[in-house]
């Protein structure tokens, strides 16, 4: 409208993500090792697929991850990775590396009969989903990467302390104890490292910083056990460097070609600082670069939400189908609605 004021900018990433949706599909897949994966599906079965790849490592999978995708145009697909959320068994770090997180992933895509699919990551999650595009870019359609990490001994190095070798053997073995009360608190202790340095980012007070996870498997064990759970298999990973040789995602960047992503980045990022993301888009020329200054490391600030969502409905195909439409054309067979859950309101903005 002519002569009125411009809109205002979303305060809160809840302003711009898609409703909720409640998933039509779930499982699990047994992966060997004794490890069965926990995955699901919403949105539309005949859209493009969609693989949604969380952080941690160890926290597993929310039912915001889904917001995400527009789920008109997009099947949309969840899984909790090895020993995280609701994959069983909970917390084990047995037969848990991250080429065993890659073969989950692919053979993930081949139960679901998927050729090709978008991966959607940010922070670990971009992570894994970087390696799996390095390893099977016939199978990547595109990639939406956000706080990226490279797992290099300078970024640990940075997160961690250069005395990491030290403090984490002590963290584990009060996770490993018999203590539960000293395990609990080795696990708030641990979850609280990178909340602290996402509560000291630029725009924090424009958006609630969440509390430090326990992460999403409460609902199927005892108060506590998830989080403990979730940092055993964190610390895991950070103790063996995510078991990533060191610049070995920057130097594959090259079998990435013809393979087309955005990577969205604060500029006040202080869990994955930019350069990474820096670097990662220089040797990547299939990438577009999102640097937001206002911004920092979490995904529900409103500028990184705007981008993400930007970015999955520009990679979107339009709908295979009409949004009633049923994957089978047999008859007698109910038409598909996706499903919705009762509408939650948002928590309020901070101002």
């Amino acid at each position: 409208m002519s002569g009125g004021e411009p809109p205002a900018p979303p305060s809160h990433a809840w302003q711009v993500m898609y409703p909720p949706r409640a998933c039509h599909d779930h499982g699990w897949l047994d992966v060997g090792d004794g490890h069965e994966i926990y995955w699901e599906e919403c949105g539309n079965p005949l859209g493009q697929p969609a693989l949604f790849v969380h952080g941690g490592p160890g926290v597993g999978c929310t039912p915001d991850d889904r917001r995400w995708f527009d789920p008109a145009r997009y099947r949309i697909v969840l899984f909790d990775q090895r020993g995280a959320g609701r994959s069983r068994p909970l917390g084990s770090t047995e037969h848990n590396t991250t080429a065993h997180l890659l073969a989950d992933m692919e053979a993930l895509r081949q139960h679901l009969h998927i050729e090709r699919w978008l991966l959607f990551g940010g922070s670990w999650g971009a992570t894994l989903a970087l390696a799996y595009a390095q390893q099977h870019p016939d199978r990547t359609a595109a990639l939406v990467l956000r706080g990226v990490f490279l797992a290099t001994e300078a970024e640990q190095a940075a997160l961690y302390g250069s005395q990491r070798e030290v403090w984490m053997p002590a963290v584990c073995a009060r996770l490993d104890g018999e203590d539960t009360a000293a395990a609990q608190r080795a696990a708030r202790d641990w979850w609280r490292l990178e909340h602290d340095l996402m509560a000291g980012e630029d725009g924090a007070a424009r958006t609630p910083a969440p509390p430090p996870p326990p992460p999403p498997a409460a609902a199927q064990s005892p108060a506590g056990t998830a989080s403990i759970a979730g940092a055993c298999i964190s610390v895991h990973y950070a103790r063996h460097g995510f078991f990533i040789d060191d610049t070995a995602l920057l130097r594959h960047a090259h079998r990435l070609h013809g393979v087309a992503g955005v990577i969205v980045q604060g500029a006040h990022d202080r869990v994955t600082p930019p350069a990474t993301a820096l670097a990662l888009h220089g040797a990547w020329p299939g990438s577009r670069l999102c640097l937001l200054p206002q911004a920092g490391h979490a995904s529900h600030h409103p500028a990184v939400a705007q981008q993400l969502i930007a970015a999955t409905d520009f990679f979107a195909e339009p709908p295979s189908a009409p949004a009633h439409a049923h994957p089978s054309s047999q008859p007698g067979v109910a038409p598909w609605t996706n499903p919705t859950p009762a509408p939650t309101p948002p928590p309020a903005a901070v101002s």
